[in-house]
């Protein structure tokens, strides 16, 4: 379990709690009311084990939080899940987690004995993420906003004038699973031609190696590696990036086309690709977005990083403080 250092806070000021569950690692932290994060831990997440070995991480990492001594000044606990999730039930069923499904994680998190009967919001990654950019990031001088995350997959969430827009389950914006190409490669949501299928890191590894692409000294395969070779010019590495990009571009442009976007921010491990994605997709996102009300729209990138997680599942919890802020 790892404790990297702890921020500062007035002594007496609320604090929420947060949970950031992941197929790699789940992650717990404590927020302040300005967005800043004091303490941040995390422990592996048991990918493959049963609905009780994974409760059984979570349930670590709370106790960590909830042996703090600001523990007594949390009013709130707010958790990002992978999905999807179902926010009117309480539930989570993680595509990378087979031991949920259907899993009551609200309740089972705030049966926890320090949770007792502090407020407990639950929301998907991608819509954590976009709270957070909102909250304190990218996305903060903007009242219309996609964010997306892309990763392993595509997640993604809205806010819609000023206001995070969930949808009745929770998975309003899951861009992911947009269908950007009606004769495209099945997904396994059962759907076909997935935006995920093509703009996701696994997606762009995949395309550049059915092209011929081949690693470099390092043997990675891996996303990271075909963004290593495209900043090097290799012309099957950039060609997977294009590819990716224009799917990107032709979803975010019908999402702003359909509810009139100001900004899109993109977050995730392939952003971390720099140039090589933005400068495709800003090309593309010219031509896909037409319209004279979609021309304006802005691209940047996430801000948040790493913390977006912990930060946006603090976010979600905020509105349930029983405090003025």
């Amino acid at each position: 379990m790892s404790h990297p250092p702890a921020g500062t806070a007035t002594p007496d000021e609320p604090l929420l709690a947060a949970l950031d569950i992941g197929g790699t690692k789940i992650a717990g932290g404590l927020v302040d009311t300005r967005g800043t994060l004091l303490h941040r831990l995390q422990v592996p997440t048991p990918a493959t084990g049963d609905r009780h070995q994974l409760m059984a991480a979570v349930t670590r990492v709370l106790d960590d939080l909830a042996g703090r001594p600001e523990w007594g000044r949390v009013r709130a606990l707010g958790i990002g899940s992978a999905g999807p999730v179902d926010i009117a039930e309480g539930t989570v069923s993680p595509v990378n987690l087979p031991g949920w499904r259907g899993f009551p994680l609200r309740a089972e998190a705030a049966a926890h004995p320090a949770v007792g009967d502090l407020p407990v919001v639950l929301g998907g990654d991608g819509v954590a993420m976009t709270a957070a950019e909102h909250w304190r990031g990218a996305a903060r001088p903007y009242r219309n906003a996609l964010c997306l995350v892309v990763s392993t997959g595509v997640g993604a969430g809205l806010v819609l004038d000023g206001r995070l827009h969930t949808g009745t389950t929770g998975n309003a914006g899951h861009l992911g699973h947009i269908s950007v190409d009606f004769e495209g490669r099945p997904c396994p949501c059962g759907s076909r031609g997935c935006l995920e299928g093509l703009a996701s890191g696994t997606a762009i590894a995949r395309t550049a190696t059915e092209s011929g692409w081949r690693p470099g000294p390092d043997g990675d395969t891996t996303a990271t590696g075909v963004a290593r070779a495209a900043e090097s010019g290799d012309p099957l590495a950039l060609a997977a990036f294009d590819r990716a990009a224009r799917a990107l571009a032709a979803g975010i442009a019908a999402t702003a086309t359909l509810v009139e976007l100001d900004v899109a921010v993109i977050g995730g491990g392939v952003a971390n690709a720099g140039d090589v994605l933005f400068a495709p997709l800003a090309r593309h996102l010219s031509s896909y977005a037409a319209l004279p009300f979609t021309r304006h729209l802005t691209l940047a990138p996430a801000h948040l990083g790493t913390d977006a997680g912990l930060i946006g599942a603090a976010a979600l919890a905020r509105p349930s403080l029983p405090i003025s802020i």
